[in-house]
């Protein structure tokens, strides 16, 4: 059996804890023979190869009494990089969960639990439904829409440093004045309705205009405001911080895309660069 998770981009400017878009790369999960304990293969460096591995306790969280096998874990998602590779090991967890246990979870189950695990929706809930989703998590309770993202390029540059979200979260404010509140949430509205009616020209300037948490963690991606003023450069639509950083992801026309990787590679940062598309599938299971 082979469980297949994508990676995500989460916060999406405004859209900070609630919004996040399901891209095209992959954690891949094979679950082999029956074993007396859990192994797990892997290439990851510090990364638990038993039951101490994020995959394994997620599982047993949902259901201890799991028969152990062995298993493979494949990612190209890059850990600690703002693209969802901790959630989709807990979304993988779940549907091994799910299927050792036969369990028969809905995926609104899976989004519940894996919200309570996770913390917040924006990265789990796109790797299990695919597309854009915007949801909510209040007083325990998860609701979530999925959606289409519309026709534009996702080009990542991805940095060569890891951001812990711990750190990333522990530049922000504890707090927003009532009125720079009310602002903020007016902002994140326009930038999710204009999404949903696919004018990315309006969108963009919404992500942009983010008053929730990029004007505190740009300082820490140095690379963010060179990029930021290329991708103006050419025409692209937004650039926004994927996650909690260190990822900067800009949305341009799918025509730009040459144009805007040939003056990132002129930069010579150090780092990724790396066009991405829209995963419309979410988590999928081969038996």
């Amino acid at each position: 059996m082979k469980i297949t998770v994508p990676a995500t981009s989460a916060n999406i400017g405004p859209g900070f804890d609630s919004v996040g878009v399901a891209l095209s790369k992959y954690l891949t999960i094979e679950i082999l023979e029956k074993t007396d304990r859990w192994i797990v293969e892997h290439n990851l460096e510090f990364v638990p190869s038993d039951e101490r591995n994020l995959l394994i306790k997620t599982a047993l969280k949902v259901n201890k009494n799991l028969q152990p096998h062995r298993v493979k874990m494949t990612s190209d998602i890059p850990l600690a990089r703002g693209l969802g590779s901790s959630s989709s090991v807990i979304v993988a967890g779940i549907e091994l969960a799910n299927q050792l246990g036969e369990l028969k979870l809905s995926n609104q189950e899976k989004l519940r639990l894996a919200t309570t695990f996770e913390g917040h929706p924006d990265n789990v809930a796109p790797a299990i439904f695919g597309n854009l989703v915007i949801a909510s998590y209040v007083n325990k309770d998860v609701s979530s829409i999925v959606t289409d993202f519309p026709d534009v390029a996702f080009l990542a540059f991805i940095p060569n440093y890891p951001l812990r979200t711990s750190e990333s979260r522990g530049v922000l404010p504890n707090q927003l004045s009532y009125k720079k509140a009310v602002a903020a949430s007016s902002i994140a509205n326009v930038a999710i309705a204009a999404l949903m009616k696919g004018d990315m020209v309006t969108a963009g300037k919404a992500i942009e205009s983010d008053m929730f948490h990029e004007q505190f963690r740009q300082r820490l991606i140095p690379e963010f405001y060179p990029i930021k003023q290329l991708a103006k450069e050419v025409g692209a639509y937004a650039t926004y911080l994927s996650g909690a950083g260190p990822t900067v992801m800009t949305l341009l026309p799918e025509y730009k895309l040459d144009e805007m990787v040939a003056k990132l590679e002129a930069k010579k940062f150090d780092g990724q660069i790396c066009p991405l598309t829209v995963d419309t599938r979410g988590i999928f299971v081969e038996t």
